[in-house]
This record gives structure tokens, C-alpha cells and sequence, in this order.
């Protein structure tokens, strides 16, 4: 073990686009074998850098397994789901005390024995990693198809298990990325192979028994920046096969009953339209961006499906999110002013009915619904200080039936703890949201330490909701809060779209003025904030430590996405065509070259002093590849005139996720959260 930083050599590459030359002296990290890495040197610097890591933090041990311990004694090992019916059967999953990973458990509504259907930690039995895709049980509950992935590469080999029996079918298809989808018959189902640029660009029937060489192609999508899905109603009638990519879309429609008929296009890709379907009683229920970013319903009979007729038309206030449709009602969920709302309305024109929580922030949605004609919808909620709570809904009541709260063994008391949402203006004049928990007896004179997360981008809201890992911040004074910066879609879809392309620096700003936001109230002050982000969210991690570094106490960045203009500008990643829409085309056009390259992290490091940083990758991550955070780091040790620690860590046999089981992942939270303390200053 060595606490001498290793150093990556420095070799010019220069590549020229729209006559502008771009030096990179850290390009040969990328393996030209890529997927495949054996290239010993670009091997040997990652395993320097680990080594280099593990040396570092090994002082800090017992902070970590302390810190494990606490995370640990907050999860109820043996916890549990609540059961849900799906046909003649109860299903749930359940992990085993001190199991990494979850069984998933049948028995008969009308009474008997249960059933192991699906038992993860044997499958995970030796392997450095392992996940559980898509899952579908046929729909006479006799077959379930599953799909795993075992390195973290995201490529997933599909499986059939007679549940009658026990037995393995023979039918194995490797390399899907999809759901799986039973025709109405059980004779097989339909799903997606990624191609040789992890991009799923088809539509797939597979008929048990046969050679999956033989399976048929029913769609086939030419647009390389698209992408296909497979799902279905909510009625299991019509089998759904979708493309789109970040700002368009287009439906088709297969009867479940025969997946070789001409499928029904609801309708054709319009740029920057996107819509998504149900069905009930042969009418398309429509939800849609076509006229307004808050969203609205319309519906169509699905034998006219061009014929658009407005149901709920879009408000200013509340942002429409989704919309499925049941045998006798429909659900609306959606936003208002940034708080999660559930609506029940009615086929036959009665008023529809809000769900009403009592909390002025919290986090609610519809929660696991398998069937089509139900009497209660089962809701999941919670919020930055209430625990996991799944409810059932009594649509005849309205009552609320309580059905489970997550369990916390080492015990917790909410009133310990406060929260509050408060709104800063950025330099804009723009009022950005961000929700705060602190401990009661926080102080609010500058003196405290705070963590700040966000992530802002592709329109993904980061929810106000409940951490137990989160409460070992708490419990040592800090506070811990989450700014809804543009880029996400907290505040509706046009906070999305300001957040993304030419707008794409407002994330960046609303961070920065969030932090100073805070240290203004009170909360904190410079230098005592850490801050977190992945993937993007870890592309503002870059953004920010290179424009405000003085602000940060600590930096955590996750798998993140900091090359962006050198990643942006090659077609043969995996992502890339398809990421356009959100970023910008700067292979075609010069002002997106421009405004990417003003902000790309990786090409804005420059010779100033930064934070201490802890960053991470995975070498088979195929969102992020692993050598932008390689590349990154090397170029800030190279750069940065401070003696500020900076560790990388590549995790070898993992992806995007980081490593999976749930003690393996939460000892990686530990040793984050130890670098955050440590750095900060926090009493261990």
C-alpha cells in the first residue's frame, strides 16, 4: 500500500472539429477493445488508483464499519413486501436475515402453501455481482421468465422456469434490455436484444420451444437515437411497443391475443411530442405533451386512434405526470406546485377524488397494481422524516388502510427532526426549490455542516423522500438537504427544458445559488458543505467544483458523466446518438460544440485550487464508461495547484450501480459518507 497518488502519463491526442483543435493527454485510458478491457497498462492505473485508495482510507476503517453498522441497524434484515394479489395468487418478496439479495414468494388467494418461485441469492451464489431485470409470471401463473446480469454490463440473459414443476425450460436468450411480455395465450412473449452499441432497436417474439435465432422481429427501429420498449395495458389486451428518445415519441398497438397482427400506430413521431397509453373498453386514454409541458389527457377509439379528444386539458399548476386506466376508474397522478398528488376519476362524469395527505411535503404515488378490476389501489408514501408507508385506498370509503410502515430496528424517533422546503432565487430571479431535514436542534447561525444533493437532469425529479443512511448525517449534527434544480422536472416539464441544451448552465447556477442560498439562511458556510451527484448528476459535480470550488467542504462524485464533449462527439458509444436530444449534437453543429465545450467538466479543469474529491467508476458501467472519471481524475492531479486528497476508486467487476446486494452496496455508502465526515471535520 502506497499514499503517494499514482500518476497517469501524459500522451497528446488532438482531434479537430469545426476547425478547432481539442488536446487530450489522457485519451489512451480508453481500451480501443472497449467493451472488453485487457489493455495491462490502462488495467494497471485503475489498480494503481485502487490500491492508492485503500491505502487512504484505511485510517479510516473503524469510522467505516461503524458507519456500516449504523446503516445496517436501521434495515430490517428480514424485511418484507406486502403481498399483493395477481390472479388466483398472492405474490411478495422477502429477504432472509443478513441476505444480500431478495427471494420472491407465491401462494393461492384461496389457501395452501407458499411458493419459492424465485430464490436471487442462489442465483447470486459466487458472483462479484448480480441483478434481477425484467420478471413476468404468464398470465395462467404457470411460467415465469426472468432475465439476470451478472458483471454489471447490463446485458441480461433471459430464462424460463416452469413454476408447476420447478424445472428450467430450455429457452435462453442472452443480451436482452427490455421488459418481458406474455401474449394473451402463454405460447410466448415478446421483449428487446440490445445491439452491438447496448442501443434495443427491435421488437421480439419468442415462442417457447423453439430456437431463439428463429424468434420473429415485429418492429424494427432505424432511427439509432431511438430506443423500443415492450409493455402493456393495464387491462392486458394490447401488448405496447414504444420508441422514442429524450423529447419524441410513438406508440404501437399488438393484441395481446395475436402478436403477429398489423399493430395500430396511435400516432405518428412528431418532434418534440411525447404521449404515452392506455386502453379501457376500446377507447385510448392519451397522455401527452402535445400542446402544453404541464401535459393533458385525451382519448380516441382505438379503431380511429388519429381522432383526439380533450379530457383534462393541461393546468398551470398542476403537472400531469401519468394516467392508468382500471376497470371502473382511472388514476391521474401528477404534481402541484411541486407536491405529489393522486386523483381518482370517473368513466361515468362523477367529480373526481384527490387523495388527501396531511404533511406539507412528502412523496406519494400509485404503488404495485397488477390487476384491472380492483376495489382498493395500493399507494406507497412517505417523507423526509416519516418512513416508507404503503397504504391501500378504499375506492368506495375513500379511507386509507394502513398496511405497513418500514421498520427501522435500531429505532427512530420523528420528532427529533425537522423539515422544511424552502425557495432561493437564483441569479436569474428564477425560485428554485430545495427541501431541508436537519436535526431539532440544529443550529441556524453559519456555524453547521451541510450535505446538498441534486441530480437535474433528463426531467428526473428527486423526490423529498426517506433515507436510514441519510440519519447517520443527522445524527451528527449536520443537515442534509435536496435543491430541485432545473434540468429535473420537479416543477413541471418546462422546468426540464430550462434546464437542458442552450439552457443546459441553469443546473449548473442553481446549484451554486441554492449552496449560497443556504449559507445566507443560516444553515451553513463556505467550506462546509459537501456535496453529491451521479452519473449527470455527477457531470454538476464537475461543473460546480470547477466554477465555485471555495464553496466545498467535500465532493463525491458517482460514476459521473464529465466527458462530455469528447463522449458527445462519437457516434459509436453506446448512448450517444440518443443523447443528443438532451445535450446537443456537436458533431453537426458548431454552437452545441461551443456551449458543450464551455462547460464540459473534464475540458474546464484548469490550475486552481479544489475541494478534496472521492470519485468513482465501473469498469463494465455502459452509461458512463469508466475511463471519464479515469480520465478526470488524472487530469485534476495533473492540474490542481492544492494538496486537497483526491481519490478515484474503479469498482472491477461492477457497473453503473456501483456493486449490488444491499450490504455490499451500503458499505460503499459508508466509505462515501467516511470521506464526507472526515473531510468536513464532523465528529466521528
Amino acid at each position: 500500500m502506497t499514499q503517494t497518488p499514482p500518476v497517469a502519463a501524459r500522451r497528446p491526442s488532438i482531434t479537430t472539429h469545426h476547425g478547432i483543435e481539442i488536446s487530450d493527454d489522457w485519451a489512451w485510458l480508453r481500451d480501443q477493445g472497449y467493451p472488453k478491457v485487457t489493455d495491462t497498462e490502462v488495467l494497471d492505473y485503475l489498480k494503481a488508483e485502487n490500491a492508492y485508495f485503500e491505502s487512504v482510507m484505511a485510517p479510516h476503517q473503524p469510522l467505516i464499519d461503524t458507519l456500516f453498522t449504523e446503516m445496517r441497524g436501521r434495515i430490517k434484515e428480514d424485511e418484507a413486501s406486502v403481498p399483493q394479489k395477481d390472479g388466483d395468487w398472492l405474490y411478495w418478496t422477502d429477504f432472509e436475515t443478513g441476505g444480500e439479495y431478495r427471494r420472491w414468494w407465491r401462494r393461492p388467494v384461496a389457501g395452501g402453501d407458499d411458493q419459492l418461485i424465485l430464490d436471487e441469492p442462489t442465483l447470486a451464489k459466487g458472483k462479484e455481482y448480480f441483478r434481477l431485470g425484467g420478471l413476468s409470471v404468464s398470465n395462467d401463473g404457470r411460467l415465469m421468465a426472468y432475465a439476470i446480469d451478472d458483471n454489471g454490463s447490463e446485458r441480461f440473459e433471459l430464462r424460463v422456469k416452469n413454476l408447476e414443476t420447478g424445472e428450467m425450460l430450455p429457452d435462453v436468450i442472452p443480451g436482452i434490455l427490455s421488459d418481458i411480455v406474455w401474449t394473451a395465450d402463454d405460447a410466448g412473449f415478446l421483449y428487446g436484444l440490445a445491439n452491438d452499441q447496448w442501443r434495443t432497436d427491435n421488437a421480439r417474439y419468442h415462442k417457447l420451444g423453439t430456437d431463439p435465432a428463429d424468434d420473429v422481429e415485429l418492429y424494427h427501429e432505424d432511427d439509432e437515437g431511438y430506443r423500443v420498449g415492450v409493455g402493456e395495458t393495464q387491462s392486458r389486451k394490447w401488448i405496447i411497443i414504444s420508441t422514442g428518445d429524450h423529447v419524441t415519441s410513438e406508440v404501437r398497438l399488438l393484441p395481446a391475443s395475436a402478436p403477429f397482427a398489423e399493430p395500430i400506430l396511435v400516432a405518428p413521431r412528431l418532434s418534440g411530442r411525447e404521449y404515452d397509453v392506455d386502453e379501457h373498453d376500446g377507447t385510448l386514454f392519451i397522455h401527452t405533451n402535445d400542446t402544453d409541458p404541464m401535459w393533458r389527457l385525451v382519448t380516441a377509439p382505438i379503431t380511429d386512434p388519429s381522432t383526439w379528444t380533450e379530457l383534462i386539458a393541461p393546468s398551470k399548476h398542476f403537472y400531469m405526470t401519468g394516467v392508468v386506466t382500471f376497470a371502473e376508474f382511472f388514476v391521474v397522478e401528477g404534481r402541484e406546485d411541486g407536491l405529489d398528488q393522486i386523483e381518482v376519476h370517473y368513466y361515468d362524469g362523477r367529480s373526481p377524488r384527490r387523495i388527501a395527505f396531511t404533511e406539507a411535503s412528502y412523496v406519494a404515488d400509485v404503488g404495485d397494481n397488477p390487476e384491472y378490476a380492483i376495489d382498493t389501489l395500493r399507494l406507497s408514501y412517505q417523507s423526509m422524516v416519516t418512513p416508507g408507508t404503503v397504504y391501500d385506498y378504499d375506492l368506495a370509503s375513500g379511507g386509507l388502510t394502513l398496511r405497513k410502515v418500514q421498520t427501522i430496528p435500531s429505532g427512530y424517533d420523528a420528532a427529533k427532526y425537522a423539515t422544511e422546503r424552502v425557495k432561493i432565487t437564483a441569479r436569474d430571479g428564477t425560485e428554485v426549490p430545495c427541501s431541508v431535514v436537519f436535526p431539532k436542534d440544529f443550529p441556524r447561525d453559519g456555524s453547521g455542516k451541510l450535505y446538498l444533493y441534486a441530480y437535474g437532469a433528463y426531467g428526473h425529479a428527486i423526490p423529498p423522500g426517506f433515507s436510514t443512511t441519510r440519519m447517520s448525517y443527522l445524527d451528527r449534527g449536520m443537515a442534509f438537504a435536496i435543491a430541485h434544480v432545473r434540468g429535473g422536472d420537479d416543477l413541471g416539464q418546462q422546468w426540464y427544458h430550462d434546464g437542458k441544451l442552450e439552457k443546459r448552465t441553469n443546473t449548473f447556477n442553481d446549484f451554486v445559488d441554492v449552496a449560497k442560498g443556504l449559507i445566507e439562511r443560516g444553515f451553513t458556510h463556505n467550506g462546509g458543505i459537501a456535496i453529491s451527484g451521479g452519473s449527470a448528476g455527477g457531470e454538476l459535480m464537475g461543473a460546480v467544483v470547477n466554477s465555485d470550488p471555495e464553496l466545498w467542504g467535500a465532493v463525491v462524485a458517482d460514476v459521473p458523466f464529465v466527458d462530455v464533449l469528447n463522449t458527445m462527439l462519437d457516434a459509436t458509444l453506446p448512448l450517444t446518438p440518443g443523447e443528443w436530444p438532451e445535450w446537443g449534437n456537436p458533431i453537426e453543429d458548431k454552437a452545441a460544440f461551443e456551449l458543450i465545450r464551455s462547460y464540459s467538466p473534464y475540458d474546464n479543469v484548469r490550475a486552481q485550487a479544489y475541494p478534496p474529491m472521492f470519485i468513482s467508476g465501473g469498469l463494465n458501467d455502459p452509461r458512463v464508461t469508466y475511463w471519464e472519471p479515469a480520465k478526470w481524475a488524472a487530469k485534476l492531479r495533473a492540474t490542481k495547484t492544492d494538496d486537497n486528497i483526491l481519490l478515484l476508486k474503479t469498482n472491477m467487476g461492477a457497473g453503473h450501480g456501483g456493486k449490488s446486494g444491499r450490504w455490499e452496496s451500503l458499505k460503499e455508502a459508508a466509505e462515501d459518507m467516511a470521506f464526507v465526515l472526515w473531510q468536513l471535520g464532523v465528529a466521528e
